[in-house]
């Protein structure tokens, strides 16, 4: 049988959640009086500035809908619980600014609801098959049912973020990293492809009001898109989402995964359409971030080739770069840009990850991260090698290496990284289609 995905403009509160829900039956496997566990996507957040939200976490206003038509379906029972990576592990009190910023406490207190840090819970091993064994919060496996709420966007690693990928939130810390594999088979796709695979029944509801193109962060760019995506499938409604964000589901590896897990196909001829059509809704949305080579061979994103910067090798980061490293990663860059004076660098290369190894005949390597460090820390083709060691590695210790390495990067540009977020919003001034209340909640 064919599973039914909707697809539905966004006009109203309320309004629109509901025909997105009752065109798919999405509440089908939610009985009266189940416990159900809601999910958002809170993919990063910061108590310093105020920073684009739009496109990266699922709106407030998607949430408060769905809570809402939760309770008239007769469910009492529910949790809302995110775990959101922050730099320092023993910082509980951002995803705590998180919930009550986004509103989430007036709604713990309008119906009776719990709000949980997933990484302050515990997790229980589960086994996913073909030696796949991952941690995931209690919370979430006790439930009756799942109610999944990603954002529309792609993403720089798996290609897309969406109903699938969001789950990855579930997970502890631990699980996460073994996620970045350096496996060349069991990689990320691969483990990513079974999230889904052991839990209750998941609703999906795909929040699209504003989508995100190079995400999964704040650097991506944002659209207004008004769609909403539903399904009780959710690799059907991920295939949808995939089309809708301009790419054909076979691009993205996790889904070929998952398709070949469950014997599924990766096209759309599984699937009904319902409500707007997919032609009249996709817009093609770009997934990477561009990565060239200057005049000297040297690898380097595309922003940073452009303005000159020479005697320096960054080359791509792969899919074993972990979140922890991955926001380094760009902090690092832009640091790296912002020192760039006009003379080149001693021919220095820094290898992020858990793969890369380095070139010959660098006078410097820089090895960012536990992983790095550990990998090539006796390589005979590093000449000298500097490292940054620890998990996630400490701004101090990335500043004093950058240093060493010939590269004086501002220490208050790197110390300051809470409030570099806050820079990214000047491109949406004065853009009404870009409202900040779409992630509040009125008391």
């Amino acid at each position: 049988m064919k599973s039914t995905v909707s697809i539905v403009s966004y006009e109203k509160p309320l309004e629109s959640v509901r025909r997105a829900i009752s065109l798919c039956n999405g509440f089908a496997n939610i009985p009266r009086g189940s416990k159900v566990f809601i999910k958002p996507n809170i993919v990063f957040w910061t108590r310093a500035v105020s920073f684009p939200k739009w496109g990266m976490i699922t709106t407030s206003r998607v949430l408060e809908d769905t809570v809402a038509l939760l309770i008239d379906h007769g469910v009492s029972d529910i949790t809302i619980g995110e775990g959101t990576v922050v730099m320092d592990p023993k910082d509980t009190d951002t995803q705590q600014h998180a919930f009550r910023s986004l509103g989430y406490d007036t709604l713990a207190k309008r119906y009776g609801l719990k709000v949980v840090n997933i990484l302050q819970r515990s997790f229980r091993k589960v086994d996913l098959g073909d030696d796949v064994m991952l941690r995931f919060n209690v919370d979430a496996l006790d439930s009756d049912a799942i109610v999944d709420l990603p954002v529309l966007k792609t993403h720089n690693q798996t290609v897309v973020s969406l109903g699938i990928k969001n789950l990855k939130g579930l997970i502890d810390i631990p699980s996460r990293k073994k996620c970045h594999s350096a496996d060349p088979v069991k990689n990320l796709h691969f483990r990513v492809a079974r999230l889904a695979d052991r839990l209750p029944p998941v609703f999906t509801l795909i929040d699209g009001i504003y989508s995100l193109e190079r995400g999964p962060a704040f650097d991506g760019h944002v659209r207004r898109t008004n769609l909403l995506v539903a399904s009780t499938d959710i690799f059907a409604a991920d295939k949808v989402g995939t089309t809708l964000l301009g790419l054909p589901p076979a691009r993205v590896p996790y889904l070929a995964h998952a398709a070949e897990n469950h014997h599924r196909p990766l096209d759309l001829s599984d699937v009904t359409i319902v409500g707007q059509s997919i032609a009249a809704s996709a817009s093609p949305h770009a997934y990477d971030f561009e990565w060239g080579e200057n005049e000297r061979g040297e690898a380097l994103p595309m922003p940073l080739t452009k303005t000159g910067i020479a005697g320096i090798s960054y080359p791509k980061y792969d899919l074993s770069l972990c979140t922890y490293c991955s926001f380094l990663n760009g902090l690092i860059l832009s640091s790296i840009r912002a020192a760039w004076k006009g003379d080149p660098w001693e021919d220095i290369e820094v290898l992020t990850g858990k793969m890369m190894t380095p070139s010959s005949g660098k006078k410097k390597t820089i090895l960012l991260g536990k992983c790095m460090s550990k990998r090539n820390k006796n390589h005979p083709d590093i000449n000298e090698a500097i490292f940054i060691k620890g998990c996630p590695p400490k701004i101090p210790d990335i500043i004093r290496a950058l240093h060493q390495a010939g590269i004086q990067v501002s220490p208050s540009m790197l110390e300051q990284y809470d409030r570099l977020p806050g820079l990214f919003m000047r491109r949406y001034e004065g853009k009404p289609e870009f409202d900040e209340s779409f992630f509040s909640i009125q008391a």
